[in-house]
């Protein structure tokens, strides 16, 4: 196999080191790579429009305050587990989990939240002037069934605004996306919005959620058990 930089000089040794990959999927006696199940190629006809959507947001989270952070693609699985939870789909199916030659569990991003959240810790970004409004916009990764519209490495426009607990924050998010939606063309939108309430009132509406689905197991799909 070839690698960036050792590139073959001529095409048909480019061709030999193509076909000879160990990762291929024949057609006839020409074995072929193909991309990986639940991605995709971003051609060079479709980058204007994702260049539209990308300078668009940067464009509304600027105007709003907010401050890009790049963080890694993978971080250490215990991460996701603690920030996610150890129990819900994602970390029990969903994330793409491996162990790196020192013997590290790391996993690709599922989610920017909880990279952003350490970020954040971990720079002592707390001492800055609060709330602190930053955005992220990059490839995700998730296991999931391939579906229309539905892919395994997908991208987010990430928003978090830490340090306050104030719920204008969650509206200021809001309706920034709202502004991203409707300048991108969309019409008819609305909100629909869902809360498992307060942390003084939320394990008691856990226990009467979970009472409920106990009595209708036998309606749900196996995700959702």
């Amino acid at each position: 196999m070839w690698q960036a930089g050792r590139c073959p000089k001529d095409r048909q040794s480019l061709e030999i080191a193509y076909n000879t990959c160990d990762t291929v999927t024949g057609v006839g006696d020409m074995p072929r790579f193909q991309r990986p199940t639940g991605t995709q190629d971003i051609l060079p006809e479709e980058q204007p429009y994702w260049d539209r959507v990308r300078t668009f947001a940067v464009e509304l989270a600027e105007r709003a305050g907010f401050e890009r952070i790049d963080v890694p693609i993978f971080e250490a699985t215990d991460l996701f587990a603690r920030g996610i939870g150890t129990a819900t789909d994602v970390v029990e199916k969903e994330m793409y989990t491996f162990e790196d030659k020192g013997g590290n569990s790391l996993t690709l991003r599922p989610e920017f939240t909880a990279g952003v959240v350490r970020a954040y810790i971990e720079h002592g970004m707390h001492v800055r002037p609060q709330p602190v409004k930053l955005y992220s916009i990059g490839p995700v990764f998730r296991y999931d069934r391939p579906q229309a519209g539905r892919y395994r490495q997908f991208h987010q426009f990430n928003l978090e605004i830490l340090g306050t607990q104030d719920p204008a924050a969650d509206l200021e998010i809001m309706l920034l996306v709202w502004d991203l939606y409707e300048g991108l063309g969309f019409r008819g939108l609305s909100f629909q919005l869902n809360s498992t309430g307060c942390p003084r009132c939320r394990p008691g509406y856990v226990e009467v959620l979970k009472a409920y689905y106990e009595e209708h197991v036998d309606e749900i799909c196996d995700d959702c058990r």
